[in-house]
């Protein structure tokens, strides 16, 4: 099993789980973040001071899927979230040793 973390632009978290569903994986954890890369943030104006804006709003997505899912699913997520500016965020990949469904005690691939 894998876990995906991608990290991508608020609006559009719609468009990526709607295109995950669409290829079947319909459990997800969204998280609201803030974060910058090479975006480094941006300059704003409050009642006439100026102030830079580090961190920038994120959502982190969080999904757990068969490893024989992970290039589809990667494949969904990036054109899904891709706008082609700076700042569409990032995918990140870890192994899932064991999953336990709390509610029933399935493990593992039962679980997902």
């Amino acid at each position: 099993m894998k876990k995906i973390e991608a990290v991508i632009k608020p609006f559009k978290l719609d468009d990526v789980r709607e295109a995950l569903s669409e290829i079947g994986i319909t459990g997800m954890t969204a998280i609201e973040v803030k974060g910058f890369g090479r975006q480094k943030g941006h300059t704003e104006l409050y009642r006439g001071a100026e102030y830079v804006v580090d961190f920038l709003p994120k959502v982190k997505l969080e999904v757990v899927i068969k490893e024989e899912d992970l290039e589809q699913c990667i494949d969904t997520i990036t054109n899904a979230a891709r706008t082609g500016k700076i700042g569409d965020g990032k995918i990140f990949i870890t192994s899932v040793e064991r999953v336990v469904r709390i509610r029933t005690g399935e493990t593992d691939q039962d679980a997902i």
